[in-house]
Parts: C-alpha cells; sequence; structure tokens
C-alpha cells in the first residue's frame, strides 16, 4: 500500500454508458486488481457477477462496489466495514443513511490514524534522541 493515494483514486467512481457491462479483464485492467482478487470479492459476497458457462459479466452495479471496496481498502476499512457501507445502498432511501454511516466511520478511521501518527511522531522523536545520545558518547 502506498503512502497516499492518488487523488483519483479517492474521485466519485466515473459512469461507463459506453458499456452495459464488464468482462472480469475489463475490471483487472481499470482497476489494477487481479482476477484472483475479484473471484475473491465474489465468494465473500462484495460483487455478484452474472454466469454465462464459464463467464463472469460484471454489471455497473458490480463495477461500482468494486470501486468502494478498493477504496475501502485503501484507507483501511475491513472487508465488513467495506460489505456494511455498500450494502446500505440498497435499502433505497436515496443513499442517505450510507452517506452518514460512510462519513461516521470515516471521521473515526481520521481520528484514530491521527492518534497513530502522533504516537509514531513521539517515537521517531524519542529514537532521534536516542541516536543522538549514541552518537555523542563515546560509551554506550
Amino acid at each position: 500500500m502506498s503512502a497516499a493515494a492518488p487523488v483519483e483514486a479517492l474521485a466519485p467512481i466515473e459512469t461507463r454508458p459506453d458499456q452495459d457491462a464488464f468482462s472480469i479483464s475489463d475490471l483487472c485492467a481499470e482497476f489494477a486488481v487481479t482476477p484472483r482478487a475479484l473471484r475473491f470479492y465474489e465468494d465473500e459476497g462484495l460483487i455478484t457477477p452474472e454466469r454465462r458457462g464459464t463467464v463472469r459479466i460484471y454489471s455497473h452495479r458490480d463495477r461500482a462496489r468494486l470501486a468502494w471496496i478498493l477504496r475501502g481498502k485503501r484507507v483501511g476499512f475491513s472487508l465488513a466495514e467495506i460489505r456494511e457501507m455498500i450494502d446500505l445502498y440498497d435499502i433505497g432511501d436515496g443513499r442517505r443513511v450510507q452517506r452518514q454511516v460512510t462519513l461516521e466511520r470515516c471521521q473515526d478511521r481520521i481520528a484514530l490514524l491521527e492518534n497513530q501518527k502522533r504516537d509514531i511522531d513521539a517515537h521517531i522523536t524519542e529514537l532521534q534522541h536516542f541516536v543522538e545520545l549514541l552518537q555523542s558518547s563515546d560509551t554506550i
């Protein structure tokens, strides 16, 4: 995982009216994931492609859910948290609850990460002081 996701990764997913459905290779190329990852998300019930024989056909809904999954993973949400947030889309309230729950989860995650950052900064400072002590001392 990179230190910072590119801005494009956090932007809303573009609709694709030019396509009615997507193949596994379409989604793998667009989202830089492996077929194995897509099959895993399917096994977990996060996406539900149509099957035509052994071929998986992904809908716009699957594509949008995949974008949510990957965005959620990038910012540290568990698959259970991601599932809860994306499943709220289907309750039929114009996404009001989904937005509210996601907003609360994001704010909680920000607070957690800020606390972790303070802890890391404190550890770095302590280590820097220790290194200075070691470098200025002839004996340990």
